[in-house]
């Protein structure tokens, strides 16, 4: 995009910014979102972000790069490949941007190793709620701000232009699909892993799992190659979640290019694309390849909540409304088990997917020195044990609601086990947690000050009312 190009679209976004009426409600005009929550009509006209979802530059020799606040990971991954250089976490949907994704949080297979995307944040410019843009950094006038804005969700500001670090790649992932036909052996092994960065005497560079049922369940082994040789294609015929699947106890093998590796979940959004058919052989031979991203489902999605076209179908076959239960939770690793089996039988929805996590060990740099390591640094609004290896547990479809239960019952059901497990989850979704809990969980205090000195005015929504009141 260039400098002079970014700097213009800063430009649009302040204007639109000032033009918004005082006690209307600030929102960003973008085209795509990975939100789930329901969102009332905002009627005032979005923030112009038009100009600020580009890449502005790639630093190959400091493996960074500066990239606009709503670049989608597609657009960056596409920029700093050809350097052979990737950011330390890419989040699965190509859509999300790198702004959504610190505001937010993301996660992928390098987490265990890398963390969160936000812990290799250098500095980042934030429109704050008063209107002014600041740079925020690790250290200096605005640190806290920086701390903070991790799981804001745009509470406290947008971000308009953020340098990250990035990492060396190879052109393939040579994987390896292991077979678990228990649970807690899947659990032990997978903390191994994470304290050894190895499996069988082999690297592992990348980890994620899949849990079919409580017998069948895979860890996926990825491990950078340069070796040439044939790659798989799940862009095609064939599914990416269905081909980790095997009999017997030797691991599958497979190979996929860095990019394809990537975005190995994006086709099918995991295993969301079945409720459009668009797993059926012969509906998915006439599905057009290009609408067959995330992207596009989350479209249909969209559809369906406006005109509430699955609860219309249901009844028409006489089965009940159903809810939406589509989440992302952290347990600590030993709850691994616990809480699959737990779930499996009070919430009947498979698969799901596993993604262990640790904050990152280098993540309390300092901006002066990157390379410095002093530590995991804390993230107050999602706060995580430093040295405390946790598990991304993602599950994603709905039940049939009961009569007479309160609204949300299995979302709450899902909630009060996560935190009687010590864990946490993600604020993307329905979120029920009473005013108080919730304060104990994502920031409290640290949330509480952070909004009276960067949105004085309240020109942007708070966090409760944002996550869980859908306002």
């Amino acid at each position: 995009m260039g400098q002079t190009a970014y700097d213009a679209g800063v430009a649009r976004l302040l204007a639109s910014y000032r033009a918004i009426p005082t006690g209307a409600t600030v929102r960003l005009a973008k085209k795509t979102s990975n939100l789930f929550r329901a969102r009332p009509k905002n009627t005032a006209p979005g923030l112009d972000v038009s100009g600020l979802g580009k890449v502005v530059s790639v630093d190959a020799a400091a493996r960074t790069a500066d990239v606009g606040g709503v670049c989608t990971y597609e657009d960056l991954v596409d920029a700093t490949l050809p350097y052979g250089l990737a950011p330390l976490v890419v989040p699965q949907l190509k859509t999300i941007t790198l702004g959504g994704a610190v505001t937010g949080l993301g996660i992928e297979s390098t987490s265990f190793r890398s963390g969160l995307p936000h812990e290799s944040l250098l500095e980042v410019d934030i429109l704050t709620g008063s209107g002014e843009i600041v740079t925020a950094r690790p250290d200096g006038d605005y640190a806290d701000l920086f701390d903070g804005f991790p799981n804001s969700y745009g509470t406290l500001g947008y971000s308009t232009r953020l340098r990250i670090e990035l990492e060396p790649v190879l052109p393939y992932v040579a994987l390896r699909h292991v077979r678990f036909h228990d649970l807690k052996t899947l659990e032990t092994t997978m903390d191994t892993i994470v304290a050894e960065r190895s499996y069988d005497g082999i690297a592992v560079d990348y980890l994620d799992g899949v849990v079919f049922t409580s017998d069948e369940a895979y860890l996926t082994l990825g491990v950078q190659t340069a070796e040439e040789g044939p790659v798989s294609d799940y862009t095609g015929s064939e599914i990416f979640y269905r081909s980790i699947q095997h009999d017997g106890d030797t691991p599958k093998t497979d190979r996929l290019t860095i990019r394809d590796y990537l975005w190995r979940w994006d086709t099918d959004w995991f295993w969301c694309s079945r409720a459009f058919g668009a797993q059926n052989p012969t509906i998915r031979r006439f599905w057009p390849k290009k609408y067959r991203r995330s992207s596009f489902y989350w479209k249909l999605i969209g559809l369906d909540q406006k005109y509430d076209i699955g609860d219309r179908l249901e009844k028409r076959k006489g089965n009940p409304p159903r809810e939406r239960v589509v989440q992302d939770v952290e347990v600590p690793i030993e709850k691994t088990a616990d809480f699959a089996l737990w779930f499996l039988k009070e919430i009947p929805i498979e698969p799901l997917w596993l993604c262990p996590l640790r904050l990152r060990e280098s993540g309390g740099y300092s901006a002066h020195d990157p390379s410095a390591d002093v530590g995991p640094r804390a993230w107050p609004l999602y706060p995580l044990e430093p040295h405390r290896t946790y598990v991304n547990i993602g599950f994603w479809s709905s039940v049939p609601k009961v009569d007479g239960e309160r609204e949300g019952a299995a979302n709450r059901l899902i909630e009060e086990k996560v935190s009687e497990q010590g864990g946490h989850k993600s604020l993307y979704s329905d979120a029920f947690y009473d005013k108080e809990e919730f304060d104990v969980l994502y920031g409290g205090e640290v949330y509480s000050a952070l909004k009276k000195k960067y949105d004085p005015n309240s020109r942007l929504l708070d966090l409760y009312s944002k996550a869980v009141q859908r306002k």
